[in-house]
C-alpha cells in the first residue's frame, strides 16, 4: 500500500471497529433490504460479528455502482463475490470500482488484477509443465483451431475452454468419430446434450469466444479419461486448504452407448481433514501453491482470501501414483463453500485488518 493510501486508511478507521463489506450481486430491492440473515453469507456475517468485526452487505449492480463505490470507501476491506458474467453483464464496471477503492487504501479480495492472474483459463497454459499441469494449447483464432484441432483429436478427445467464464459456459468437449467427418461435441453448460456435427459447424459455435471482447482466444486441454472418478475441489484461504468438495458426476460426464449423459450430481462438502484427499492437501500446502504463485507472478499477500482449485484425477505415473490435474481455478465468486472455511476466513481477515492499524 502506498503512503497516501495508508494515510487515507488510517483516517477512515480511526476511532471505530474494523469493518468489512461483503459484496454480492442483487437488484435495488435486495440492496434496500440489505439483510445479512437473508443472504447466502448469513453464517459468515454471524462469524464476523462474533469475532468483533463489523460486517455489512454491499449488494451490487451496475445500475447503482456509484452508490456501492461510496459505501466501499467507508470500510476497511471488501470481500467480493461476482461471476465474470452476471445476468448477461460482464463485471468490467465492478472491476473498475474495486480497483478504485483499492487504490484509495481499502483492502480488496479478490482484487481484479489477481483474478486476471489466477481466474482465467490461461492459468492452465501457465502451469502446463508443473506437476499438476497437462497437455494444453492456446488457440488464437478460428483458422488456427481449424488447422490444429483435427491433428490433436487423433490422439484423443479435447476440451476447448473460453478465456473467462463460469458454470461450464464456453467449455466444450470434442471427440472425433472413427471413419467419419462428424465430431462428438458437448457443451458443459447445464442442460446441454451431446451432438454430432462437422468441424465447420463447431467453428461457427465457437466463433464468439474469439472476439476481442471475450478474450480473443481459447484454451485447448487434453481430455482426462478419469473424469468418471469425479472432480475434487480444494477450497483455500490464502495458502491454506480449508475444505473440499467432491462431485462424482459433473457436466461432461460421458454417456453410455445409446443413452443420454447423466445429469450432474451434487457436490458433497467435507472439511480439510477428509482422509481421502490428504495427499492433495499436502501437495497444495507444501509445494503446489508456491509453484503456482511463483509461476503467475503473485506475492503471497496477493493470494485471494477465499478461492478454490478444481482437480481431475490424472493417469498415474511411477513418479506420481496419485496424480491430480488442474481443471480450473475459481476466484471471482466462490460460493457455496464448506462451513470449515468460515473460521479460517474470518481469522485471515482479522489478521489482514490488523495491518491497517
Amino acid at each position: 500500500m502506498n503512503t497516501g493510501a495508508s494515510q487515507q486508511a488510517c483516517a477512515r478507521t480511526e476511532g471505530r471497529p474494523k469493518s468489512v463489506a461483503l459484496l454480492y450481486p442483487g437488484d435495488s430491492a435486495v440492496r434496500q433490504r440489505s439483510d445479512p440473515a437473508e443472504s447466502r453469507f448469513a453464517a459468515l456475517f454471524a462469524a464476523f460479528e462474533a469475532a468483533g468485526v463489523a460486517a455489512q452487505p454491499a449488494v451490487y449492480h451496475d445500475d447503482f455502482a456509484d452508490e456501492v463505490a461510496a459505501q466501499l470507501r467507508r470500510v476497511d476491506a471488501v470481500l467480493a463475490w461476482c461471476n465474470p458474467i452476471e445476468d448477461g453483464r460482464r463485471r468490467d464496471r465492478l472491476d473498475a470500482v474495486l480497483r478504485d477503492v483499492a487504490q484509495a487504501g481499502v483492502f480488496v479480495s479478490t482484487h481484479p488484477d489477481t483474478i486476471l492472474r489466477l481466474g482465467t483459463k490461461d492459468v492452465l497454459l501457465d502451469v502446463r509443465d508443473l506437476p499438476f499441469g497437462s497437455d494444453v494449447v492456446r488457440v488464437d483464432s478460428l483458422a488456427q483451431l481449424a488447422a490444429g484441432l483435427p491433428q490433436r483429436l487423433r490422439a484423443g478427445a479435447r476440451v476447448l475452454k473460453q478465456y473467462r467464464g463460469h458454470s461450464g459456459v464456453g467449455v466444450w468437449r470434442v471427440e472425433r468419430i472413427d471413419d467419419s467427418r462428424l465430431l462428438r461435441v458437448r457443451h458443459a453448460q447445464r442442460g446441454s446434450n451431446e451432438e454430432q456435427i462437422e468441424l465447420p459447424a463447431l467453428l461457427e459455435r465457437l466463433a464468439p469466444y474469439f472476439e476481442q471482447a471475450n478474450g480473443g482466444h481459447m484454451i485447448d486441454q487434453a481430455w482426462q479419461p478419469r473424469l468418471v472418478d469425479g472432480m475434487v475441489r480444494a477450497y483455500l484461504v490464502q495458502g491454506r486448504v480449508t475444505g473440499f468438495g467432491h462431485q462424482a458426476i459433473n457436466a461432461l460426464y460421458p454417456a453410455r452407448a445409446g443413452e443420454a449423459a447423466p445429469a450432474p450430481g451434487p457436490r458433497l462438502y467435507h472439511d480439510a481433514d477428509m482422509p481421502q484427499f490428504q495427499t492433495l492437501k499436502r501437495l497444495l500446502e507444501t509445494q503446489w501453491i508456491e509453484q503456482l504463485r511463483s509461476r503467475v507472478g503473485l506475492a503471497h499477500s496477493q493470494l485471494p482470501m477465499l478461492w478454490d482449485c478444481d482437480f481431475l484425477l490424472g493417469e498415474p505415473t511411477p513418479e506420481q501414483p496419485e496424480r491430480y490435474v488442474l481443471c480450473e481455478i475459481n476466484v471471482s465468486s466462490v460460493s457455496p463453500f464448506p462451513p470449515s472455511c468460515i473460521a479460517p476466513l474470518v481469522d485471515a481477515m482479522k489478521a489482514r485488518l490488523a495491518l491497517t492499524s
